[in-house]
């Protein structure tokens, strides 16, 4: 590495340091929203390191193929942004990604940064000495890396969902099973029973649909991928019909769900996420669910969002209705 593009380098870091210092000693400033699609990060790098072993690392990583979907997409879509071209058009991007390579960084570090030019907006900025040593941080720290960008855009989504919000849906839900997400006024219920509900937002193309339906806890052998996928069929067989006779949603029967426990927001949950299909009918598409148990231990929760959208590419459309069943909480006192 040259002197000039050493000095280049430093001067970048140098310069979102600065922008981090004046934007903490500013904290009535306004900033305008974040630009950018959901899905994308703004990768900040030299060309040179973005097309060797850095950028190979963080392609890798961030742009893997996304699990569940009938089609292939990445996790992330990535572009690279040099230094010298990130100006204020860049600067507000919703999710950046800052590689700093320099023999000048005194301390090989990742820092998270949020808010720094707009509304919502997160920076992770990576901070190595060399390109090698850049490339094992970040294959070090890939599940903390990946967290933070969903984190972030899950956020965004509730927050929305919190903003514009259908409350009469959410209190009467949560009457029903004992506990609700926030939905957006956009989605409306489609039907529902004793004990499931059928909410969606609709366009002339697309459908996200969300689920939630409740059954009898009686111990943790119900909490396994084989019966949670039996009672997703029973009530999807009883409650969902598809477009030809005797047609209905059923998960599709040789893609073997994922099945994870996870916590967010203080709650345990299992994830399972996978593909449906329809008996009888030609639609199919991903869906992702959340399954609770009660505080009580009486009953069992389970909240789904599925995606229909044949023409179009499903990764958000699906990141959307996973982010609105995550807000789920119990009603308060549960």
């Amino acid at each position: 590495m040259n002197k000039l593009t050493t000095l280049i380098l430093y001067a970048m870091a140098a310069f979102v340091f600065t922008a981090l210092t004046s934007c903490d000693d500013q904290p009535g400033r306004i900033l305008p929203p974040a630009s950018g699609k959901a899905g994308e990060i703004a990768v900040i790098s030299p060309r040179t390191h973005w097309e060797s072993e850095p950028g190979t690392t963080i392609r890798s990583i961030l742009a893997a193929e996304y699990a569940y979907l009938p089609q292939k997409e990445p996790t992330y879509n990535l572009f690279n942004v040099p230094p010298k071209s990130f100006n204020k058009v860049f600067q507000v991007h919703r999710n950046l990604l800052n590689i700093v390579i320099s023999d000048t960084v005194s301390t090989e570090r990742i820092r998270v940064s949020r808010d720094i030019w707009a509304k919502s907006q997160i920076m992770v900025s990576i901070y190595a000495k060399n390109a090698e040593s850049s490339a094992k941080m970040i294959s070090e720290n890939a599940d903390k890396l990946l967290s933070h960008y969903e984190n972030a855009e899950r956020n965004r989504v509730i927050q929305n969902a919190k903003n514009h919000a259908n409350p009469t849906l959410k209190k009467y839900v949560t009457a029903v099973v004992g506990g609700s997400p926030d939905f957006p006024r956009d989605y409306t219920e489609k039907m529902h029973t004793n004990n499931f509900f059928w909410i969606s937002y609709e366009t002339s193309y697309t459908n996200q649909g969300i689920f939630v339906y409740t059954f009898p806890y009686q111990g943790e052998w119900q909490l396994t991928p084989e019966y949670l996928v039996a009672r997703r069929d029973e009530f999807l067989k009883e409650n969902v019909p598809a477009t030809s006779e005797n047609s209905y949603m059923i998960t599709h029967p040789t893609a073997k769900p994922g099945f994870v426990v996870k916590e967010y927001n203080g709650l345990q949950f299992i994830e399972m996420r996978g593909l449906w299909d329809t008996h009888n009918d030609f639609m199919g598409g991903p869906f992702v669910s959340h399954t609770y148990v009660s505080p009580d231990n009486k009953n069992v929760v389970v909240l789904e969002g599925f995606v229909y959208a044949p023409k179009y590419e499903k990764r958000n459309y699906l990141r959307q209705v996973e982010y609105i069943i995550s807000s789920f909480e119990w009603r308060k006192g549960e």
